[in-house]
């Protein structure tokens, strides 16, 4: 059952829909054509990567951990207006993708605290994001650090960077 998240000015919108193993995959979908596109944890790493020369690794990261520590099990229309906000505050002229993005890894924080065996929660996308603003790693390595691993080892991790 398809769940909007949010509408973009630009009529592109975000939703939840089946993916693969649950009820919780992230759809962006063209306002054009009605494509739907699952954005890939590489996809926005790129952009945060590329916004953030612009903007900062700081300021991107300490933004985000604002959403993060607003997220719970469920879509809050407060954190979806506060991320707007933020966006068109903080990140002109590059407030709708921003927005975008933020919003994105805000929903898949919230699929995360809702996935049925996920122990790590939320905190998977906190350690991929630190990896990617705060140690600097390529997009593609801090897409791909959880693949394979115990979720002991990542709490590890994560323990490690206090969170």
């Amino acid at each position: 059952m398809t769940r909007t998240i949010k509408v973009f000015p630009d009529g592109s919108r975000l939703e939840y829909d089946k993916g693969n193993f649950d009820d919780w995959c992230i759809y962006l979908v063209n306002p054009n054509t009605n494509q739907r596109v699952a954005p890939r944890d590489i996809y926005y790493f790129e952009a945060f990567q590329k916004l953030s020369q612009k903007y900062g690794n700081d300021k991107i990261y300490r933004d985000f951990v604002s959403i993060y520590d607003q997220t719970g099990a469920n879509l809050d229309l407060e954190v979806l207006a506060f991320i707007t906000q933020l966006a068109h505050n903080q990140y002109q002229p590059d407030a709708l993708e921003m927005d975008m993005l933020f919003t994105t890894v805000y929903a898949g924080m919230v699929a995360e605290e809702n996935k049925a065996y996920a122990i790590l929660k939320k905190r998977i996308k906190r350690l991929g994001m630190h990896q990617l603003l705060m140690e600097q790693v390529t997009p593609f390595m801090a897409a791909n650090f959880s693949k394979g691993k115990k979720w002991r080892d990542l709490d590890a991790e994560c323990k490690n960077r206090d969170f």
